[in-house]
């Protein structure tokens, strides 16, 4: 599984002022990502407003970017949601070409026991031949899935991979990595505290400051597989004041501002959702002048 060895990004995607999916933008933001050096795309993922997307935006999303990318890098497609039932008949009926994964968070708002939790991925493992990465993100699903669970869900299905752990928990990451089959990856999905995550053993993220600055973040990804945390260390401080304010009024928000800002796509995102303050975008614009001055636009 070295191919989720390193940097992949939780795509957004991009809509036009209207609300509609901008496929041109999205074009732009495939070849941004893969010039910029990242070992693999996540298509719909929770950064990817996935929630306010139907299913057919959702089956035509996949497809394109399926076609776009080419095979050229790895590629996940997120597909949860908080009806396992209904979970499992959108893998069974999910074009599998050109993916190389499935991203599936913990269900959200049921707040199912640990037991519950096992048996909606051991449901989801039985019903498709694609190896699947655990989604653990507590602040959005209202639970956590515990080291205990994600040891017992690694050892007894050989499709279950990795976790995207985005709990910040470290008493769990302790637990998790002491425990776990040695095969199975640990991937940080909470930009701020990707460095030290990967001191624990991490083998990568699945970033959203990413989308932005996939060359910056890659680098830094690289620099800490090779054990070379002087150098990570530096680019980790030089990121932490964009990665503030690209979570400061939520998440797409900020990062799309800062894409608007490259020229790769526009800023508009699906309500509930709504675009960052003007205050928010001139401090974004001032700190993406000193991580990429050559790009951003006037």
């Amino acid at each position: 599984m070295n191919i989720f060895y390193g940097t992949g990004v939780a795509m957004v995607t991009p809509f036009h002022a209207d609300g509609q999916i901008d496929y041109n933008g999205l074009r732009n933001l495939i070849e941004h990502l893969i010039d910029g050096g990242v070992e693999y795309l996540v298509s719909l993922g929770t950064t990817g407003e996935s929630a306010t997307l139907s299913e057919a935006e959702r089956k035509q999303v996949w497809a394109f970017t399926a076609e776009v990318v080419n095979k050229r890098v790895g590629l996940v497609a997120g597909i949860g949601g908080n009806n396992t039932h209904e979970v499992v008949e959108q893998i069974k009926s999910f074009d599998t070409e050109g993916y190389d994964a499935i991203l599936s968070a913990s269900p959200h708002y049921n707040k199912p026991t640990q037991e519950g939790i096992y048996q909606h991925y051991r449901a989801i493992a039985q019903n498709t031949k694609l190896p699947i990465i655990l989604y653990n993100v507590p602040s959005r699903t209202g639970s956590t899935i515990s080291a205990e669970t994600t040891v017992r869900l690694a050892k007894e299905f050989k499709n279950i991979i990795g976790i995207k752990e985005a709990s910040g928990n470290f008493d769990l990451f302790n637990q998790l990595m002491r425990d776990k089959p040695e095969d199975f990856l640990f991937i940080s999905g909470d930009d701020p505290v990707t460095l030290p995550m990967m001191a624990l053993g991490g083998v990568g993220a699945i970033s959203v400051i990413g989308n932005a600055l996939p060359r910056q973040l890659s680098d830094m990804v690289r620099l800490l597989l090779n054990n070379d945390y002087k150098g990570a260390h530096e680019a980790h401080f030089n990121l932490i004041e964009f990665t503030r304010l690209m979570f400061a009024e939520g998440s797409p928000a900020g990062v799309k501002t800062a894409l608007k800002q490259l020229g790769i796509c526009g800023d508009t995102v699906r309500l509930p959702l709504v675009q960052v303050s003007e205050k928010t975008a001139d401090a974004i614009a001032v700190e993406l002048k000193k991580q990429a001055p050559v790009a951003v636009k006037a």
